[in-house]
């Protein structure tokens, strides 16, 4: 249990996993990369607003999830899922809010879980080329292509919005038909205001979501996706109340000079930014 974070704080937590990854492993070395690039004194730790966040003491770099112990936790299966469920749950349970780095997006499942139980009428968010939202995928339920499946199906958020979605079978069309998921896709972007989300508000960017011109480093590019500023423009466009977020599916592997880990760096800091009670943000 992560004892040292502080009621209150916003928790900018690891969670180096990969198991469930249906092409390449790789993602679990995201978590590492990103502190890397954000505390490496190339850039700082100033986002857009003017706020400093060297100085401000309402949040901390919590460290990974499991660092501590002796032996790697299991490469994957639910009771590796239900010990993240508990350690989010924790840490929500004494008011921390989490900012996660994956590992891959399955681990969004887990961590909404415990989400869904301190926050009544939670919304999301994602930012991704996929739906994710696969019953199942090569037999797998809880592979990184199924996550808003189990989240939806279990009732865990009362409303989904994906935008920059450019990859969407049949079946997962279909499956959005029948969650009642309001899929952006692409080719709808942008749409003018975002739709209207009330809070509480549950970000989660799959860094496939960006153009790969802006983020190569993942395992599955899809050309033709949204910017960097797309995805800044719609955050700070938000007026709910951001109550968590996870930044996944960075592949460390296939990034190419730190592009993409400098933008989930950036990503990162802008949104815990976002989550300080007095940032000054909407």
């Amino acid at each position: 249990m992560m004892s040292h974070v502080i009621k209150g704080k916003v928790a900018l937590i690891g969670i180096p996993f990969d198991g469930h990854s249906s092409h390449l492993r790789g993602p679990a070395e995201a978590p590492a990369r990103i502190r890397e690039v954000l505390f490496s004194g190339a850039g700082n730790l100033c986002v857009e607003s003017g706020l400093d966040l060297s100085t401000e003491g309402g949040w901390l770099d919590a460290g990974d999830l499991f660092a501590d112990r002796a032996t790697e936790p299991p490469a994957q299966g639910e009771a590796f899922f239900r010990e993240i469920e508990s350690e989010i749950s924790s840490l929500l349970e004494r008011d921390a809010r989490t900012v996660v780095l994956g590992g891959d997006h399955s681990i969004t499942y887990p961590i909404l879980k415990a989400y869904a139980r301190k926050y009544t009428g939670l919304n999301v968010l994602q930012i991704d080329a996929h739906p994710d939202l696969y019953d199942e995928l090569g037999g797998n339920r809880l592979s990184h292509a199924c996550p808003f499946a189990r989240i939806m199906e279990e009732k865990l958020v009362s409303r989904l919005v994906q935008i920059g979605i450019r990859a969407a079978t049949p079946h997962q069309r279909e499956q959005a038909r029948r969650f009642g998921v309001e899929m952006i896709e692409i080719g709808d972007w942008p749409p003018g205001p975002l739709p209207s989300l009330d809070g509480p508000l549950y970000l989660s960017i799959d860094m496939d979501g960006f153009d790969p011109a802006y983020a190569p480093g993942v395992s599955h590019p899809e050309p033709g996706g949204l910017t960097p500023r797309d995805v800044l423009g719609a955050l700070r466009a938000l007026e709910a109340p951001i109550v968590g977020a996870d930044i996944v599916e960075l592949n460390p592997q296939r990034d190419l000079s730190s592009i993409t880990a400098s933008l989930a760096a950036k990503l990162a800091k802008e949104i815990v930014a976002r989550m300080l009670p007095h940032s000054g943000s909407p």
